[in-house]
């Protein structure tokens, strides 16, 4: 058996394959499809994996404003924040949050799924978010996906 042919692959930001999906998020329930968008953002579902290297797509999503939680979690839950200031802890109910701005939920979702790091952060920048169906980035020529085949 020649094991020169089983050469692990690590991917560097010189070799890593970029892609531009669009995912549509009608009737999707929130956590879920945070989830396997946060997936593909890192390139978790790719067999060129890297832990440390930016290797994942560029994901748009569409229609962030017909997402669906279920039970009653769009007001019993509550996501907190702080000011800086003393006393400056705020909350708000996903409910509020998607009044407000259906982006930012989905967007807060994802963002809690991904690595608390640099990497991270970088991750998120390759995530954007619209609330209706039009997006103005027909340019990069994205591929339309189904989550729902993905594990």
């Amino acid at each position: 058996m020649n094991t020169l042919s089983y050469k692990t692959i690590s991917a560097n930001k010189a070799t890593v394959q970029k892609e531009w999906v669009v995912v549509d998020a009608t009737d999707m329930i929130l956590g879920r499809m945070g989830a396997k968008v946060a997936k593909i953002l890192r390139g978790k579902y790719k067999p060129s994996f890297t832990p440390h290297v930016d290797c994942g797509d560029n994901v748009i999503i569409i229609n962030a404003d017909k997402v669906q939680l279920t039970g009653n979690k769009w007001n019993e839950r509550v996501y907190l924040s702080h000011t800086g200031y003393p006393g400056g802890q705020r909350e708000i109910t996903p409910a509020k949050l998607m009044e407000k701005s259906p982006e930012k939920l989905v967007k807060k979702v994802v963002k809690g799924m991904l690595p608390k790091n640099r990497l991270g952060a970088k991750l998120l920048n390759n995530l954007h978010v619209f609330s209706g169906p039009e997006h103005n980035m027909q340019a990069q020529q994205p591929k339309q996906i189904d989550l729902n085949s993905l594990k």
